[in-house]
């Protein structure tokens, strides 16, 4: 069985550029042994992620996550089961943020910035979607 997961957390403050490189290269080699794919946006020390898999992988990432020291207030903002991949083609796409359009944040929150925690997570979805859709997802699958 297929689950979409949907989280945001904060960074702690040692997470930099370098850091989340780190993060980036290690999802690319660990999910696709897992069947794991997904999206991650990280923007003013803010994680946005979407995971996708079977339910038991999802699941077991997830709690490693929430547990992992470089992240604090983790907040699960959707878990869904689905019948296909939104995100199919990345084990672990990353959102360019030097290409994100500030008027679409506007679009979706109060103001032009990431914030996950000020809105649903039907609309941090909504904003993945459309991200996906204007090629602002980058990575390697």
């Amino acid at each position: 069985m297929l689950v979409r997961l949907m989280y945001a957390s904060r960074a702690v403050p040692a997470v930099d550029q370098e850091a989340l490189v780190a993060i980036l290269r290690k999802s690319k080699v660990n999910n696709p042994g897992t069947g794991i794919t997904g999206v991650l946006c990280f923007s003013e020390g803010i994680f946005l992620q979407v995971l996708e898999g079977g339910r038991a992988a999802v699941n077991q990432l997830y709690n490693r996550i929430a547990t992992d020291p470089r992240h604090s207030d983790v907040t699960l903002l959707c878990y869904e089961e689905i019948g296909e991949r939104r995100f199919a083609g990345w084990s672990m796409g990353q959102v360019n943020m030097s290409r994100l359009n500030p008027a679409l944040l506007l679009k979706y929150s109060e103001k032009p910035t990431l914030d996950p925690f000020a809105v649903s997570g039907h609309v941090s979805m909504a904003l993945f979607e459309e991200l996906m859709a204007t090629a602002s997802i980058v990575g390697q699958p």
